[in-house]
C-alpha cells in the first residue's frame, strides 16, 4: 500500500468524518435556535481548537481530533426539584456540582432560553435532530454511490457452465451437466424472473437461487434476442474450494485439510458493464445497513472482546467485523489503493461514509446517556408525565424531569465507551481489518 493510498484514505475519512459530525451537530443547532435556546458554543472535534470564531452568541470552532462534536446549548440540566434531598458520595456530589454549573451558565434574564424550560416535544426534535440529520446522510450518501457508474454483474449471462466444478475433497474427471445447462440457458440470455421474482440485477438473481431450496425444481423466464423463454431448472448443491493458492491449487487450511465452501449452484457467469445503480435500490440498500448496523451495535460488547483477543492471540479477524475511525481510514487507504477505475474507488469511499453516519444514527439511538437517545427518552417520560397529570386534572403541571439523576449511568457508559473505542484503534493498528481478504 503507497504512502500517497494511505493519505488519500485518511483524508478521506477524516473529512467524512469531520462533515458527518458538523451535519449531526446542525441538526442538533438549528432547532435548538428555531425555539429560543441560547446556543454558546459549536465544535467539530475534540481536543486542541485549531481555529475558531465568534458569530453572534455563538462560538464556533474546529478541534484536533475528528472523533465526536458538540454544541452546547444553555441550561440542559435544570436546577433540583423543591424539596430534593442530595444524594450522598462521590456520585452525589457530581450531580450536585452538575447542576449548578448549568444554571450559572444562564444569563440572567435569559431564563426562559434555557433548554430545560422547552416543552417535551421541543425538546424531542431538537435532540432527535442530530440522530435523523446522519440518517439523512446515509440516504445522501448512498445515492452518490450509486449514481456514479461502476463495474457491475449484470444478469445477462456471460458464461455457462457445462459441468459442475469438482468436489476438491473428492476430485472426479467425469462431466455432471450444469443446471443451467441442462435447462437450455445459453450466453447472451438475460434471465427476468427466477422462481417467481422479477430480476433486474445480479445481485437480485443471486439472492433468489440462494433463496431456491436445492433439488426444487423452479420456472424462470429468460430474454434471448428479444424473444422470451420459459424455461425450468432445479438448482444443486455443490462443494467447492473456499480458495487457491498462488499455483491454482485449493487453499488449504492449518489444519492441512483444504478449505472448501457449499451452496447451491446452477453454472452461470454475469456480464459486467459499467452502469450507475438504479437509485430506486437505495431504500434497500439502506434497510440492509440499518439491518446490519443495528445487529453491530447490539452485539458491540462481544465484538470489542473478540477484537481484544484476536490482538492478543493474532488470530485473522473478520473482514465484516467492528472497527474504529482508524480501520475504515485504512479501508479507505486500500481502495484508494487498488487497480480499478477511478469511478469504482470514489463511489466506494462514498459508501464508507454512507456506513460511517448510519453507525453514527444507531449508536445515538441508544436509550442511555450520553447518547443523545439518553435525552430523547428522558423527553418522551417527560412529556408523557406532565400529560397523564393533565387528563388527572392535577395542577401545577410536574416541571422539567431531573435529567441529571441519570448522569451516573452516563459517567459510567463514556469510560466503557472511550475504553472499547481505544481498543479497536488499537486492533486496528496491530491487527487490522483487510476488506480484500
Amino acid at each position: 500500500m503507497s504512502a500517497g493510498a494511505v493519505l488519500i484514505g485518511i483524508l478521506v475519512v477524516a473529512l467524512g468524518v469531520g462533515f458527518s459530525i458538523g451535519v449531526h451537530e446542525l441538526g442538533h443547532m438549528i432547532p435548538a435556535k428555531l425555539f429560543g435556546v441560547r446556543v454558546d458554543k459549536y465544535m467539530i472535534g475534540f481536543g486542541p481548537t485549531l481555529w475558531s470564531r465568534q458569530i453572534g452568541e455563538t462560538l464556533y470552532g474546529l478541534k484536533m481530533l475528528p472523533l465526536g462534536g458538540f454544541c452546547r446549548m444553555v441550561g440542559m440540566l435544570p436546577p433540583a426539584p423543591p424539596g430534593h434531598m442530595p444524594q450522598k458520595g462521590y456520585f452525589g456530589e457530581v450531580v450536585a456540582q452538575a447542576r449548578a454549573e448549568s444554571v450559572d451558565e444562564i444569563i440572567p434574564g435569559e431564563e426562559g432560553r434555557a433548554f430545560y424550560n422547552l416543552s417535551a416535544p421541543k425538546k424531542v426534535l431538537i435532540m432527535a435532530g442530530g440522530i435523523l440529520a446522519n440518517l439523512l446522510l446515509a440516504f445522501l450518501f448512498t445515492a452518490v454511490a450509486f449514481s456514479i457508474p461502476t463495474t457491475q454483474p449484470t444478469n445477462t449471462l456471460a458464461s455457462v457452465s457445462e459441468c459442475l466444478p469438482q468436489n476438491p475433497l473428492h476430485p472426479t474427471q467425469d462431466c455432471i451437466p450444469a443446471p443451467a445447462a441442462a435447462a437450455g440457458l445459453q450466453v447472451g440470455d438475460t434471465i427476468t424472473q427466477f422462481a417467481g421474482h422479477s430480476i433486474s440485477t445480479w445481485n437480485q438473481l443471486t439472492a433468489a437461487i440462494a433463496a431456491v431450496p436445492v433439488g426444487e425444481t423452479v420456472p424462470l423466464t429468460v430474454s434471448r434476442a428479444g424473444t422470451l423463454l420459459q424455461l425450468e431448472l432445479t438448482p444443486v448443491n455443490v462443494v467447492r474450494a473456499a480458495g487457491f493458492d498462488a499455483d491454482g491449487n485449493p487453499a488449504v487450511g492449518a489444519d492441512g485439510i483444504i478449505q472448501t465452501i457449499s451452496g447451491p449452484f446452477i453454472g452461470i457467469g454475469p456480464t459486467v458493464v459499467r452502469q450507475a445503480i438504479p437509485l430506486s435500490q437505495v431504500p434497500r440498500a439502506i434497510g440492509e445497513m440499518m439491518t446490519g448496523t443495528f445487529a453491530a451495535v447490539a452485539s458491540f460488547p462481544v465484538a470489542v472482546y473478540e477484537v481484544a483477543r484476536s490482538m492478543i492471540t493474532g488470530a485473522p479477524r473478520p473482514g465484516s467485523g467492528v472497527m474504529s475511525v482508524v480501520g475504515v481510514g485504512r479501508a479507505a487507504a486500500e481502495v484508494a489503493g487498488v487497480d480499478a477505475p477511478v469511478g469504482d474507488i470514489v463511489a466506494t469511499m462514498f459508501a464508507l461514509v454512507a456506513s460511517l453516519n448510519m453507525a453514527l444514527f444507531a449508536f445515538n439511538l441508544i436509550p442511555l446517556l450520553p447518547f443523545d437517545g439518553g435525552h430523547v427518552v428522558n423527553a418522551i417520560y417527560e412529556g408523557g408525565r406532565r400529560t397523564l397529570a393533565r387528563i388527572r386534572g392535577i395542577r401545577p403541571l410536574p416541571g422539567p424531569a431531573d435529567v441529571a439523576r441519570m448522569l451516573p449511568v452516563a459517567y459510567v457508559v463514556t469510560p466503557l465507551l472511550v475504553l472499547s473505542f481505544l481498543v479497536l484503534i488499537m486492533a486496528d493498528v496491530i491487527n487490522p481489518i483487510s476488506i480484500f481478504g
